[in-house]
């Protein structure tokens, strides 16, 4: 699946390309294959991930399951455990929410440790709610482990589309930028951190996210 990494000083930039960058087993294998290398590497390190044009991540490849259903409780079980495995990464990681962040592709949001979104289009939304697809137990934990537990009712129980001056306002993301510098915002942010010693990063995060990502299947 086109997942491109780039090396900016110590920052990898991984860049989904697949338009609306819909979730399946194998953009999760890609992925978790982009995460293996970047964790076997020594030295300073700090992960961002964006996409391209109007999308971040339209969520879950519906159209696909469809003609494969029996793909449908793999890719959830593989979605859960991937945001397990980047809540506790080794490396401080960003998100640069290019555009449409919606369903799984706004929990694939709240793994990261810093966000920041386009300020002027694109929507974070959970729309689970208007189209009939309800959360489990784990994707649920997800919002209620990063967000205040105000606003993970509201996108869980509304539906509501998030703009970025919302999302900032409510939680969902530290910042916003306009869209020619969401991507530098977040590179700025990465390489700032990249040094941090990844060993007692590691260690913080499983203080602070290690229960959750051992309850979404995640295990060291």
């Amino acid at each position: 699946m086109d997942i491109s990494v780039t090396q900016e000083g110590f920052v990898a930039v991984l860049k989904w390309n697949e338009g609306e960058n819909r979730i399946n087993v194998d953009s999760l294998g890609r992925l978790n294959a982009i995460l293996d290398e970047l964790e076997s590497l020594d030295g300073p390190l700090a992960v961002v991930l964006t996409g391209s044009g109007k999308f971040f991540s339209n969520g879950l490849d519906l159209e696909r399951f469809g003609n494969l259903p029996e793909e449908f409780g793999t890719t959830i079980r593989e979605l859960e455990r991937t945001i397990g495995r980047l809540l506790v990464f080794p490396a401080y990681t960003v998100a640069a929410v290019n555009g449409h962040a919606f369903a799984a592709g706004a929990l694939i949001t709240c793994a990261f440790d810093y966000r920041v979104m386009r300020e002027d289009r694109g929507f974070w939304c959970m729309n689970e709610a208007e189209i009939g697809l309800a959360l489990d137990e784990r994707l649920w934990s997800i919002l209620a482990n990063r967000l205040p537990r105000a606003t993970a009712t509201i996108a869980a129980t509304t539906a509501r589309r998030f703009s970025g001056p919302d999302a900032k306002h409510y939680g969902i993301v530290e910042a916003v930028a306009a869209e020619d510098d969401v991507l530098g915002h977040a590179l700025a942010v990465a390489e700032s951190l990249s040094t941090l010693d990844r060993a007692t990063l590691a260690t913080h995060k499983w203080l602070a996210h290690g229960e959750e990502a051992t309850f979404l299947g995640f295990t060291r």
